[in-house]
């Protein structure tokens, strides 16, 4: 039997160790291809959004939410009428584009093509109308673009505090219309409320509630109560 010296020993657990050594190396690539690689034990956190952050995001969501509210009947069918403030822009023609409020007779005056009947007219019929007057030996090929900016009021009358006319908001109820007006008098008669549309050639009261939404140019009616 051969003995094998303290110093071969220790030569032989060297060697064994270096070839385990370089096993690891030679197979971590591999390893690193198979998806076995130890994952870290601290989890990847988002870093928390500063006060400035929150706050700016939270003003583009209201905007965005603001942009999605239509207009009182739609913003292709909406009817202009006596009041309502319209931004008219001419594309490539500055002089000519502008807000223009709709007059008591009904017309926009513009320069250059003077008044374009406006009440009673639906916003692409009054594009149409401005891009016609244009083409009579003004412009070639005009591109008008119209909204309406401002709303015209409306009008709440009787057993409110404060009737008159007031500025339109739009989403607005005959709730809120009572509120603007200083709320009802004690002889208001809120089950007999009315109200007459401004686009309703027969301005035909109807019964409302406070749930019903208010439209420009309506004329809302509060009656008195006699008991």
């Amino acid at each position: 039997m051969v003995s094998v010296g303290g110093g071969e020993m220790r030569m032989c657990k060297k060697l064994f160790l270096g070839l385990v050594l370089c096993g690891a190396i030679l197979a971590a690539p591999f390893a690193s291809q198979a998806g076995v690689l130890p994952t870290p034990s601290a989890k990847m956190r988002m870093p928390a959004l500063s006060q400035s952050e929150q706050s700016y995001l939270a003003e583009n969501q209201a905007a965005e939410t603001q942009a999605l509210v239509p207009s009182p009947s739609g913003s292709q069918e909406y009817v202009l009428g006596t009041g309502d403030r319209i931004k008219l822009t001419v594309y490539g023609e500055a002089d000519l584009s502008g807000e223009y409020e709709v007059s008591s007779t009904g017309v926009v005056a513009m320069p250059l093509i003077g008044d374009v009947h406006a009440a009673g007219q639906p916003l692409q019929a009054f594009e149409q109308a401005v891009r016609q007057k244009l083409t009579g030996g003004y412009l070639r090929d005009p591109r008008v673009s119209a909204q309406v900016v401002n709303y015209r009021p409306f009008f709440i009358l009787g057993e409110v505090a404060k009737p008159g006319s007031y500025p339109y908001v739009n989403g607005m109820t005959i709730i809120n219309a009572v509120a603007l007006a200083g709320g009802y008098t004690y002889r208001a008669d809120k089950k007999g409320v009315t109200a007459s549309h401004a686009n309703d050639p027969q301005k035909q009261d109807t019964p409302v509630t406070e749930e019903t939404v208010v439209r420009p140019g309506d004329i809302i009616r509060v009656p008195e109560r006699f008991f």
